[in-house]
């Protein structure tokens, strides 16, 4: 299993609250939408920043994340080469995210607690 992280800057013509509802309400349906995600997509899940108690954790800079967990690399590929990511996808992830300012890291995961 792989899992893909992408740490998410949004777009800098849009306000937070903007940028949250369009990858919870446009960006995962259409994500959803790729075919070769039935079949290769095990988990894709969004997280946006809540603010944390005082004195606990610095917050990062972000605007959310992404995962996604794909069941190989190969599979990663087939979804992110398909007609519907490249001609759907991916076009509407430069309408609400700065991707020059957005971190992916794709790995392996390590299970410690579960």
């Amino acid at each position: 299993m792989i899992k893909m992280t992408m740490f998410l800057k949004r777009h800098p013509e849009l306000s937070h609250e903007e940028f949250v509802r369009h990858h919870i309400e446009d960006h995962g349906p259409l994500f959803r939408s790729i075919p070769e995600a039935e079949t290769h997509v095990l988990r894709y899940i969004q997280t946006h920043p809540v603010t944390p108690p005082d004195g606990t954790v610095e917050q990062a800079d972000y605007d959310g994340t992404a995962e996604i967990w794909f069941d190989t690399l190969a599979g990663m590929k087939a979804v992110l080469t398909s007609q519907v990511y490249q001609e759907t996808v991916f076009p509407d992830e430069k309408t609400f995210l700065d991707h020059a300012n957005t971190l992916i890291l794709v790995g392996k995961q390590t299970e410690i607690i579960g």
